[in-house]
Formats: structure tokens, C-alpha cells, sequence
């Protein structure tokens, strides 16, 4: 093995020598805390930022729920498969597509526009059950709001409902906790900001309209009597809105890997929410980010098939990384 040969063990090592690979090792524990620092200015710069982004999501927002009607100007597109279309053939589309819009009835907004989102992503559509759509559907907008300055580090995304018969709710909430230290004990793992915990919220749903919750029916036999009797229980069911219903962060002692494994997906969730969905969501709902993402995909086995030290996360240096810091 290459390792055999490459990796001198520290007992090979001369005294003085391995006393220098020690210095070395002190002082990549300090660079360690610099690039601790450098993703606390990252995390800074996203707040910054986000408050430059916020005017144009709320713009979105109210398109997408009726509250403002674009104007022409705003809503000209050049689409690709229209630049080689004759002038005929796209009067005799733009007839055919006026034709179409007399015949039903007028939308107002983008309907379902989240809930398409959600559907059209493979991550969030793995999560939704067929009780969950008629909630989705009113569903106006997700917002991302970052940590003030000073404050530890963390982001809360935002759902925002419109009033509807399953929740008295107009907003559900999520808020992730993050850590962007070296471990004492392994200063060598740091490798970037980590989430340790996330928070959900209290959903106050209408009587009968709970989806996270079902009510099953079972028999039960009498072990005295032999009689039969009918017993009605209540236990979880499959939702997409167990989501604000959270597992709690890793704690001190052995985590049961299962419970680990939830919150690691549930991270992966969330940070692909903030990052991806809430910039990009009308290319979500088009199905046009879904190819892109399908092409970077592509281009990573591709490298990591012609470069076996091929690093995915080299392509991202501001990566969040959603897995749970080991405590120990």
C-alpha cells in the first residue's frame, strides 16, 4: 500500500525529528483557527448580502400570491427555442397560446408555485405525501433570515401561509445553530462551519387536520375473559410538516446512529433549502435548475473518475457542511 511507504509512523521518526513534525502540527492547529475566522466573515458577508437579495425575493413573493401584477417590460423573455421562430410562427403561437387563456379561466399569481418547487426536487419530493399537497399549496413564500452581528451563528428559514382550514399558523418556522470552531480534542477535523442543532416549532393545527398524526383501529383480546374489544390509537404519520417537528442534537454519550442519521438528512434539508431553493426558485419550479444540478453531478463523477484525489467541496470553498460535531 502507498500509505505503507508515504505515512512514516511517529515511532520510525528520529526524536528530533518527529519534535519538528510536532511544531508543524501546532502550527496547523493555528491555521485551523484562521479559517475558523474566515467562515465567521463568510457567514457575515451572507448577511450582508442577503439584505441586498430581500428586496427582489419580496418582489417574487408578491408575484407569485397576486400582490403585484408584473409589467410588460418586467415579463419580456427571450427563451431559447423562440430565437430560431419565424415571425409567422410566433403570431400564429402567440394566437394559439391568447386562444388558450380565453378559454379558461383566469390564475391569479403563480398557483402552486412552491408546491411545484417542492415536487420537482427530488430531496424535498421524497418528503411530501399526497395529505401534505393541499396545505403546500398555500404556501407563499420561504424566507431565510441569518443571525444578528455578534450573535452565535445560525440562519431560521422562514414558511410563510397563506390563511387556510389546516393550521392557524401564518408563519412555520425552522432555525439551524452552527459552530465554526476547531474541536480541542480534534482540531484537525475542522472543516468549515457545522450545524449542531436545529429547532423547529409549535404547529397549531385545527381540530381534524393534523396530518403528522393518524388515528388506527385494533383488536384487542382479553386475556381473562377472551372478549374482544376495539381500540382506537393515535401515532405518527408520514408528513412533510413533521420537518418543524425536529430530532434533538447530538448529546453527550454514545448517539444511536439511526437518531444521527435523521438529523444529518434533516441538515442536508435544510441547508439545501437555504442555499439552493430560496435564490433559485423559479428555476425550480421551470425544472431548469434541476438540469444544471443534473449536469454538475455529471462533471463530479466525471472528475472524481479521471482524479481519485478528486474533492467535490474544492468546487464550493463556502460550503456549510451539515454534519453534527462529535462532542468528544
Amino acid at each position: 500500500m502507498l500509505c505503507d511507504i508515504f505515512c512514516p509512523s511517529s515511532h520510525s521518526l528520529p526524536k528530533v525529528v518527529k519534535r519538528r513534525v510536532n511544531a508543524l502540527k501546532n502550527l496547523q492547529v493555528k491555521c485551523a483557527h484562521i479559517e475558523a475566522k474566515f467562515y465567521e466573515e463568510v457567514h457575515e458577508l451572507e448577511r450582508k448580502y442577503a439584505a441586498l437579495y430581500q428586496p427582489l425575493f419580496d418582489k417574487r413573493s408578491d408575484i407569485v400570491k397576486a400582490a403585484y401584477e408584473p409589467t410588460d417590460e418586467e415579463c419580456e423573455w427571450k427563451a431559447d427555442e423562440e430565437e430560431e421562430l419565424t415571425d409567422e410562427m410566433k403570431e400564429k403561437a402567440k394566437l394559439e397560446e391568447e386562444k388558450k387563456d380565453e378559454e379558461k379561466e383566469d390564475p391569479k399569481g403563480i398557483p402552486e408555485f412552491w408546491l411545484t418547487v417542492f415536487k420537482n426536487v427530488d430531496l424535498l419530493s421524497d418528503m411530501l405525501q399526497e395529505h401534505d399537497e393541499p396545505i403546500l399549496k398555500h404556501l407563499q413564500d420561504i424566507k431565510v433570515k441569518f443571525s444578528d452581528p455578534g450573535q452565535p451563528m445560525s440562519f431560521t428559514l422562514e414558511f410563510h401561509f397563506e390563511p387556510n382550514d389546516f393550521f392557524t399558523n401564518t408563519v412555520l418556522t425552522k432555525t439551524y445553530k452552527m459552530r465554526s470552531e476547531p474541536d480541542e480534542n480534534d482540531p484537525f477535523s475542522f472543516d468549515g462551519p457545522e450545524i449542531m442543532s436545529c429547532t423547529g416549532c409549535t404547529i397549531d393545527w385545527t381540530k381534524g387536520k393534523n396530518v403528522t398524526l393518524k388515528t388506527i383501529k385494533k383488536k384487542q383480546k382479553h386475556k381473562g375473559r377472551g372478549t374482544v374489544r376495539t381500540v382506537t390509537k393515535t401515532v405518527p404519520n408520514d408528513s412533510f410538516f413533521n420537518f418543524f417537528t425536529p430530532p434533538e442534537g447530538k448529546s453527550e454519550g454514545a448517539a444511536d446512529e439511526d437518531a444521527e442519521a435523521v438529523l444529518a438528512a434533516d441538515f442536508e434539508i435544510g441547508h439545501f433549502i437555504r442555499e439552493r431553493i430560496v435564490p433559485r426558485a423559479v428555476l425550480y419550479f421551470t425544472g431548469e435548475a434541476i438540469e444544471d444540478d443534473d449536469d454538475d453531478e455529471g462533471e463530479e463523477e466525471a472528475d472524481e473518475e479521471n482524479d481519485p484525489d478528486y474533492d467535490p467541496k474544492v468546487r464550493s470553498p463556502l460550503l456549510i457542511h451539515t454534519h453534527t460535531q462529535n462532542p468528544h
